[in-house]
């Protein structure tokens, strides 16, 4: 086993503690949620009781009588696979309440953070911890290891603003085999740390998956089938989601590709990036587009095993381009902020389209994404439709293989995804 790497999330959790009473770390299956906790509660030298509702007797007493669970395995405590047992979360709540008033009314010590739950589905449980634990709990999402933490340097909110990104410390330039090398890897810590084999892991992955998050989501007739919506859905990443297209691949009908989307998407396998529109921009598509939100899964399901057929073929532009959303999405994710109300793309009737939006102290800045190191002036073209969205506009930047940072014009940049 491989030694702990330190996550850009400790510091987010480390503010938490003591000051939410619930604090929760939801993300994809194997990604290290229960790895981190367990580091942070190993250096703040706290006992812990900690409990697997991966094991079905647990899940069964959890589920069957929540309050003798949360008496046996008493606070602090943490909870792992926490969406197998949701009828624990309002004696949870009750909990944290009682100890709430004996702290206010009766001068007891305040205890701090009494559950630490992990889950890698969002669902319903997400909407009732939410709502039954209004103002009592922390919610943060992990996904996969970022390049920045695999290379040891600090990690900021990806926010494109030139003057920044130019004191910024860039990851080493990778050649365009390492680069696809590193995409071909993902980013799941058994793959990127201890060198697992990559097509045994994603196998393995996907049956798991099948196992312990689809049969429980949904009824599934055709295992095969549905690994194929999986293959349908990973080789259209990067693109804009149309359940029509893909049903008619995988010989189902919208509503259930629909069904079988949101059971992706809740479980973290895939991140749909919304459009942007408001009351100034009329003519903007609504259809969010679809990304695998680990590379080298996707990889996988489109058979794609080594890096130099990867980078030649027509698949390597789009995982290109879902690489660095991927990127950019687990900066936000990794320092507590929603990307889902800062991150869009731009698509109108005309066809002019704008890869990535990130709004940021209202302002608006577009991003460009090309596999190139000289993406040329063009790449910018389409920055202008952005000149009646009523907001602020940043700078605009093209991320790209380049090695430097080069001006295009006084507003826009090319930069290179090292900076990320």
């Amino acid at each position: 086993m491989s030694k702990y790497m330190n996550r850009t999330m400790e510091q987010g959790i480390k503010k938490l503690i003591d000051k939410c009473p619930v604090i929760m770390i939801t993300g994809p299956r194997q990604v290290g949620k229960t790895t981190l906790l367990n580091y942070i509660i190993s250096v703040s030298h706290s006992k812990v009781n900690t409990v697997s509702l991966d094991d079905v007797l647990l899940r069964k007493q959890a589920n069957e009588d929540p309050e003798l669970f949360l008496r046996t395995y008493e606070a602090p405590l943490m909870i792992d696979e926490f969406q197998y047992a949701p009828n624990l979360l309002s004696y949870i709540k009750m909990n944290v309440d009682e100890m709430r008033k004996e702290t206010m009314f009766h001068g007891k010590k305040d205890p701090g953070t009494l559950y630490y739950l992990t889950g890698s589905q969002v669902f319903e449980t997400m909407q009732e911890v939410s709502e039954s634990l209004a103002g009592r709990v922390g919610i943060l999402d992990l996904y996969g290891i970022s390049t920045r933490e695999i290379n040891g340097l600090e990690e900021e909110v990806f926010i494109p603003d030139i003057a920044s990104l130019k004191k910024k410390k860039k990851v080493k330039n990778y050649t365009t085999n390492q680069l696809f090398e590193r995409i071909l890897c993902g980013s799941y810590p058994e793959v990127v740390l201890e060198k697992r084999d990559k097509d045994e892991y994603f196998e393995n992955y996907i049956r798991t998956y099948l196992e312990r998050d689809v049969r429980k989501l949904i009824h599934v007739d055709n295992e095969i089938k549905f690994i194929k919506f999986l293959s349908s859905v990973a080789a259209r990443t990067g693109m804009e989601y149309n359940a029509l297209d893909i049903a008619k691949d995988v010989e189902i009908d919208s509503k259930t590709c629909d069904a079988w989307l949101s059971i992706l998407k809740n479980t973290h396998l895939v991140y749909l990036l919304p459009s942007y529109s408001n009351n100034n921009i009329q003519k903007a598509i609504k259809r969010p587009k679809l990304y695998f939100l680990d590379t080298g899964l996707a990889c996988y399901l489109t058979g794609y095993l080594n890096a130099s057929t990867l980078e030649k073929s027509i698949y390597s532009g789009q995982i290109f381009e879902t690489y660095v959303i991927g990127e950019i999405i687990k900066s936000f994710a990794n320092h507590g902020v929603d990307p889902k109300k800062r991150l869009y793309y731009y698509r109108d009737k005309n066809l002019k389209e704008i890869d990535l939006l990130i709004i940021h102290d209202n302002k608006i800045y577009p991003i460009e994404i090309k596999k190139s190191a000289n993406p040329g002036n063009h790449a910018i073209k389409n920055f202008d439709v952005l000149k009646n969205c009523g907001m602020d506009i940043g700078n605009g930047i093209v991320l790209c293989m380049k090695k430097e940072i080069v001006a295009i014009d006084e507003n826009n940049y090319i930069v290179p995804i090292e900076y990320i």
